[in-house]
């Protein structure tokens, strides 16, 4: 068998896999969650979101809804050298964001049941 012959074979038994594999994947919310931040990011976000007094004024202040302060929470990266990961119950993490080209950061803490935006604040400010 030629080369030609056997490339033509594997193009298309490949072709024919792909097809598959969208057919039974399509719909599906298949993701790849595998680093740190993606697996951190999706955690907090697939919580209830709580505010303590002084993220709900900066959140009144600035006029930010939930759906602005959630994607400040999906899109964001996570700084674990100053997030505090080592406490049993409710871990801390600092997510670091911009919000209409100003940086922001905020600080969740993430809880077994809950999450909790304990500060929200513009960096240099």
């Amino acid at each position: 068998m030629k080369f030609t012959q056997r490339l033509a074979y594997y193009l298309s038994g490949f072709a024919i896999g792909l097809v598959i594999l969208m057919f039974f994947l399509n719909g599906k919310d298949a993701s790849c969650d595998y680093g740190p931040n993606a697996r951190t990011v999706k955690n907090i976000s697939s919580k209830p979101i709580a505010y303590s007094d002084d993220a709900r004024d900066f959140v009144a202040n600035n006029a930010m809804d939930s759906l602005t302060i959630v994607n400040l929470i999906k899109y964001g990266r996570v700084d674990f050298t100053r997030s505090n990961t080592t406490l049993d119950s409710c871990k801390i993490y600092h997510i670091d964001n911009s919000y209409k080209q100003r940086d922001m950061e905020l600080t969740v803490e993430n809880c077994d049941s809950i999450a909790k935006i304990l500060d929200m604040s513009y960096v240099n400010e």
